[in-house]
């Protein structure tokens, strides 16, 4: 199914003037269900104007109301010449201006957590070339030092879903190959839903910290000498003298 035109801003006029679900809006105009929520409370395409879909004979309402009916409902796009071969187009990302200052720390951060993505797929991602890739991924970067890693899609330079499959495709590959994956790297493809329904057993740390889960600063008990037992007799008792000392007194007297 093609996207609408304008697909953002008529996600927008579907969240303002209709009861549909974010996944049926997410699912019609191409867009991730947290994106569409993102439009709902107002972090995401703040001052986008929304476009009427009835309007550019995009939906009909009839099939509006059967999306409101049915949260279970998938809307249809009408027939779109002019959106023909849009999910098809080619050739390098478009970065505006304003965000491509942000590329450098969204390749960190894509380098540092997802180490298992090609070049080329971060690329794809973030619209940059593999020089660049390069220089931040061997740390030659000349403002190394002074960038930060940030999630690509917080900065808004891909989608959720475009990064979700890019992990998803490089990790199939890697499997193909026969690269054995280590339990950090697994973990990190493993959804939210499904690491917090893992038993403890399954939820394993993390092998930096592995084996310190026990570890304390204080000593054991066992260890430690046993303390004297303390009556009341002790506090009074005197130490005892010598006889000697006791003649040499009797003697001066």
């Amino acid at each position: 199914m093609n996207k609408p035109l304008m697909a953002k801003a008529t996600a927008v006029w579907l969240v303002d003037n209709t009861t549909l679900s974010f996944k049926q809006i997410g699912d019609f105009c191409g867009l991730h269900e947290l994106e569409v929520q993102g439009i709902a409370d107002g972090d995401v395409a703040a001052g986008v104007k929304g476009y009427d879909p009835i309007a550019s004979n995009q939906l009909s309402p009839e099939e509006i109301k059967r999306g409101e009916a049915d949260a279970a409902y998938k809307l249809r796009l009408k027939h779109n010449p002019a959106a023909e071969g849009e999910e098809k187009r080619r050739g390098p990302r478009y970065t505006p201006l304003s965000k491509r200052q942000d590329r450098p720390a969204a390749i960190l951060w894509l380098v540092k957590f997802h180490p298992e993505l090609a070049d080329s797929q971060i690329s794809r991602l973030v619209g940059t070339t593999k020089p660049t890739i390069t220089a931040i991924r061997e740390r030659t970067h000349w403002n190394i030092q002074n960038i930060q890693p940030i999630d690509p899609v917080a900065l808004g330079l891909c989608k959720q879903t475009e990064l979700d499959a890019a992990v998803q495709k490089a990790a199939k590959k890697r499997g193909t190959d026969g690269e054995v994956m280590t339990d950090d790297e697994r973990r990190k493809l493993v959804s939210t839903e499904t690491s917090l329904a893992m038993e403890d057993d399954d939820a394993k740390l993390p092998t930096a910290i592995a084996g310190l889960e026990n570890f304390s600063l204080s000593k054991d008990e066992s260890e430690q000498p046993p303390e004297p037992e303390l009556d009341a007799d002790s506090f009074f008792n005197l130490p005892e003298q010598d006889e000697e000392e006791d003649d040499e007194d009797e003697n001066k007297s």
